[in-house]
């Protein structure tokens, strides 16, 4: 099993990390004007500017996983629907016709839809001809028209491979063995099985609280030498 990608993985670490410690309020959505500004800085490799665009559109994550509350553990679609909005900021383009917002909400989608696809215990929960919506054109929108396979990109694969060896060397040498495993088991590295915290805490025995204090305080060590990487 091939570990996923340095991006996606640190995506949702430090996305993760500002929703746990945010979870209870959301920062209000950016104007127009804002958001265009901090759109152009970005595209200039302005890292705060991206920083603010995620953050305030962390309340349309949270919107478009309540579609989803059916179809898994809150957390977990939190997670996935983060790399939907990262991958929507690094990949919108200005002047378009269209906005961040409407892009964004159908790449949060696709990230959750592609997590219930591949996770069997919700494979019914929804079905791939299930109508979402319209193009541009007026045509009917299913899931599965939104569900497409990414490039395979070798170049970009040998990078994300070293990447994650190096964050994985990391964890190694600074977390417990205890903290160690769970991030193993809540990322899916090193073949570990992908778990939600309730499934962490019935395999090693323990609450789910206490699975939840140590992944809070593994992700705060990673995010604090995240430049490292």
């Amino acid at each position: 099993m091939v570990v996923e990608s340095f991006f996606v993985f640190l995506a949702r670490v430090m996305v993760f990390s500002s929703y746990v410690n945010n979870s209870t309020s959301f920062e209000n959505p950016l104007s127009e004007e804002e958001e265009r500004d901090y759109l152009i800085k970005m595209k200039s490799g302005d890292k705060h500017a991206k920083e603010m665009l995620i953050k305030h559109n962390m309340r349309l994550v949270a919107h478009v996983v309540k579609k989803f509350s059916n179809a898994g553990e809150a957390d977990d679609l939190i997670s996935v629907g983060c790399i939907g909005l990262i991958k929507a900021i690094n990949t919108f383009e200005l002047d378009k016709g269209s906005q961040l917002s409407t892009y964004a909400a159908r790449c949060i989608e696709n990230e959750i839809l592609m997590l219930i696809r591949i996770n069997k215990k919700h494979k019914n929960v929804v079905s791939l001809n299930q109508p979402i919506g319209i193009d541009k054109e007026g045509n009917e929108l299913t899931i599965r028209d939104c569900i497409t396979d990414t490039e395979h990109d070798v170049s970009k694969e040998v990078e994300d491979k070293l990447a994650t060896t190096k964050i994985i060397e990391f964890m190694q040498k600074n977390l417990s063995k205890r903290e160690f495993e769970i991030m193993c088991y809540r990322f899916g590295l090193l073949n570990y099985p992908l778990l939600t915290q309730r499934e962490i805490a019935v395999k090693l025995g323990i609450s789910r609280s206490y699975i939840s204090r140590l992944e809070t305080k593994a992700i705060g060590i990673i995010k604090e030498n995240f430049n490292e990487f």
